[in-house]
C-alpha cells in the first residue's frame, strides 16, 4: 500500500510519516538552547526578536527540524504582534493544529504535521482571504530563497523535483 493511500503524503506530494527516534535525535543534535526551548518544550520566543519577522524575500519557509514546507512568503502579511504571520500554510495537512490550554488561555498550537515540533498559535483575526493568522516563532522556521531547493533532511526526495 503505497504512503497515499494511508494518508501519510500531503495533497503537495510530501511524505510525512513522522521521523525515527535515531532521525529526530540526529535532526535535533545541532538545536541552540532558545531553539530546543521553543521547537522541543513548547516556548515562545520574545516578540520583535526574531530574525525572520522583517524579512521580504521571496521563497518558501520550512520546519527548522525536519524542512518540511510549512508557509510561502506569498501569504504573509505585517501583524504588527512582532512575530511573523501568515494567513495561509503551505499544504493545510503541513501543519497540526492542537487544542493549548496554558498559561491560563484556550488557544490553537500550530506544530509540524511531520516532526511535531512547537511553530507558534493560530488566531481568527488574520486578513481576507482566509480570516486567519498563523503566528509563527522565527526560530521554528527557517527560510529558503526561491530557486534554491528546499531542504531533505529525511532523504525522503523533493515531489516538486522530478
Amino acid at each position: 500500500m503505497n504512503d497515499a493511500a494511508t494518508g501519510h503524503t500531503s495533497a503537495a506530494g510530501y511524505d510525512l510519516r513522522h521521523p525515527s527516534d535515531a532521525e529526530m535525535k540526529a535532526l535535533t543534535a545541532g538545536l541552540d538552547r532558545e531553539e530546543i526551548r521553543v521547537l522541543l518544550h513548547h516556548g515562545t520566543e520574545r516578540p520583535f526578536c526574531g530574525t525572520l519577522l522583517d524579512n521580504k524575500k521571496t521563497g518558501t519557509y520550512v520546519c527548522r527540524v525536519c524542512g518540511l514546507p510549512l508557509f510561502s512568503s506569498r501569504h504573509k502579511f505585517d501583524s504588527g504582534t512582532g512575530w511573523p504571520s501568515f494567513f495561509a500554510p503551505f499544504d493545510p495537512a503541513h501543519v497540526a493544529n492542537l487544542r493549548d490550554t496554558s498559561h491560563g488561555m484556550i488557544r490553537v498550537e500550530n506544530r509540524c504535521a511531520r516532526c511535531d515540533s512547537h511553530l507558534g498559535h493560530v488566531f481568527p483575526d488574520g486578513p481576507p482571504p482566509t480570516g486567519t493568522r498563523f503566528c509563527m516563532n522565527s526560530v521554528s522556521l527557517e527560510f529558503v530563497e526561491a530557486g534554491s531547493p528546499l531542504p531533505d533532511r529525511l532523504g525522503r526526495g523533493d515531489p516538486t523535483d522530478h
